[in-house]
């Protein structure tokens, strides 16, 4: 990746327009995010890009060389930027105050003109949004279940952006709705199912809904017509350590919150079985009418996974649809050694599954599987008829836009496509391998340590490690409430020194009882052990010497 270097055309366009990318010739180990050596490279073209607008592109008279040139000199900069983000001497982020970045920062401001800014600013602001933004590619990104920057997963979303077509119908997308088709069906049989239907959705949240949805209509199909008034009190089932997007999917479907039963959890965050059998029985002797039960599938947190074959029996027993919700946990059925931990999956009647997450694919891409074939066509269509015409000369079951919530929709398929292309499912199993293998590192080191403490002490299910950094002060005090208040502020001071250093990041909450402690997850190949070890190193060294209130 060293090889990406910024041509010595744009360093001589600097000289016309006075700042185009003048701080390209810093060393490898440099912040900015275009770094590269350029004492080879020779001059390719020469171009003014300071006397140059939008309007000098195409589809402009004669735009087609300068629209060349234009192009050829941003693909630099997001080449660079690439090399930049897998190399460890660079900084996961330039880190600026919301008030600095507002104020503008050597150039850059976010502020928007009444004139058009020529296309040497422009490439200087494409420049600059990656510079003050964060590298989620980074090998020390360890701050969201998504990270990584896959670059055949990025040649991907560069087509679909290219080809900017929509994924309503099959008339202005072909390619895209059926390679969706095949990717549905590829993912349906790998979560058990002989058939079924699904869609692309914009995030895991958006695909939690559909279950929901898909749930009350199975049930109360009046509903499309007469609304929620003829209905009963509908419940919905869900763990304590569940996504909140089930109670964000009652609140937007007019179900209400309060009719969100929260089922009690074990220690390590799984769903207790015989709780949510009596929480369901509890709710019929209320006069309710429960509907709906999530199993998580990888909390987002400790990275649990709910028993789903028990849980399937429950649902099975008292006629309630099932949803399981693998946004995050999704990925290890790519696994053959750690698809077991969703035994039972083939048994819900739908499925949440974000390969953005474990799989690397790049945001956004989520899926809701679903296991009766044309009941999301049933839900949502309306058949609008400027867009879906009976009599197009086509088979127009194709036409994927009225069994969604969406009109327009984005392509989110041929990323993901590319990605399987070059991987396999045994490449994607291997990622997913050495991720969790990292992670089971992670625990091993932190169990051998003195100044950090794990929350729980068994391996973890996930790649998601949880635990507390324990400054020399606290290691012999005993534990309470004022040990507690005093390590509920260690987290937050060893992060925010993290982020103003820029070289790591990882993310930190409290939950329940448990004060603040970090959460590691790690989802990105690029990651090896070293970076593992300098995490640590970095969390030991900054909280060494952090000033704490001990009043």
């Amino acid at each position: 990746m060293d090889s990406f270097h910024i041509p010595e055309s744009i360093k001589e366009n600097c000289k016309a327009g006075g700042r185009l990318l003048a701080d390209t010739e810093a060393k490898n180990s440099s912040d900015n995010v275009n770094a590269s050596p350029t004492s080879d490279v020779t001059c390719s073209r020469t171009r003014d890009f300071s006397c140059m607008y939008s309007k000098d592109l195409l589809p402009a008279v004669n735009g087609e060389d300068s629209t060349k040139g234009f192009f050829q000199e941003l693909v630099n900069i997001l080449l660079n930027y690439v090399s930049c983000s897998f190399r460890r001497s660079s900084k996961v982020l330039d880190f600026h105050h919301p008030h600095q970045l507002k104020e503008g920062l050597e150039g850059f401001s976010l502020e928007l003109p009444d004139q058009p800014e020529n296309l040497e600013q422009l490439l200087v602001d494409c420049r600059d949004t990656l510079k003050y933004g964060v590298k989620t590619g980074h090998p020390r990104f360890f701050n969201q279940l998504s990270t990584g920057l896959d670059v055949i997963g990025l040649a991907g979303e560069w087509l679909t952006s290219t080809a900017n077509t929509n994924m309503f119908t099959y008339e202005v997308a072909p390619v895209f709705v059926l390679m969706e088709e095949v990717l549905l069906r590829k993912m349906q049989g790998i979560v058990g199912w002989e058939e079924g239907d699904g869609v692309f959705c914009p995030g895991g949240t958006i695909s939690n809904l559909y279950s929901v949805l898909l749930a009350r209509y199975y049930f109360f199909p009046e509903v499309n017509t007469k609304g929620m008034t003829d209905l009963p009190r509908l419940t919905l089932f869900t763990s304590a350590h569940s996504h909140y997007s089930v109670k964000k999917s009652a609140t937007v479907l007019g179900i209400g919150s309060e009719n969100v039963v929260v089922v009690k959890c074990d220690e390590r965050g799984r769903m207790i079985p015989g709780e949510l059998e009596k929480s369901i029985i509890t709710a019929k002797n209320e006069g309710c009418v429960p509907i709906y039960v999530n199993a998580t599938a990888g909390t987002t947190v400790f990275g649990a996974f709910d028993p789903i074959k028990v849980i399937a029996d429950i649902c099975e027993s008292h006629g309630l649809w099932l949803h399981v919700d693998a946004a995050w946990g999704g990925g290890l059925l790519m696994s053959k050694k750690h698809r077991m931990k969703l035994q039972g999956i083939e048994r819900a009647w739908s499925v949440t599954w974000n390969p953005h997450k474990m799989m690397g694919t790049p945001l956004q891409c989520s899926a809701i599987l679903v296991k009766k074939k044309g009941l999301l066509q049933k839900c949502n269509q309306l058949c609008a008829e400027y867009l879906f015409q009976p009599d197009k000369h086509y088979d127009t079951s194709y036409d994927t836009g009225d069994k969604t919530i969406q009109c327009g929709r984005h392509v989110d398929v041929f990323k993901l496509w590319l990605m399987w292309k070059a991987k396999g499912l045994e490449g994607f199993g291997s990622q997913v391998n050495k991720c969790l293998e990292n992670a089971e590192y992670l625990f091993t080191k932190i169990k051998q340590r003195p100044d950090f403490e794990l929350v729980f002490n068994s391996k973890p299910e996930h790649s998601n490690v949880c635990f507390w950094y324990i400054p020399p002060s606290l290691r012999n005090m005993p534990s309470g409430p004022c040990r507690n208040r005093i390590l509920h502020q260690v987290a937050p001071k060893i992060k925010a020194q993290m982020m103003e250093n820029g070289m790591t990041m990882i993310g930190y909450q409290p939950l329940g009882d448990k004060v603040n402690f970090f959460r590691c997850v790690i989802s990105n190949p690029a990651t090896q052990t070293e970076d593992v070890d300098y995490l640590l190193e970095e969390i030991a060294r900054i909280g060494q010497d952090i000033c704490i209130t001990t009043t």
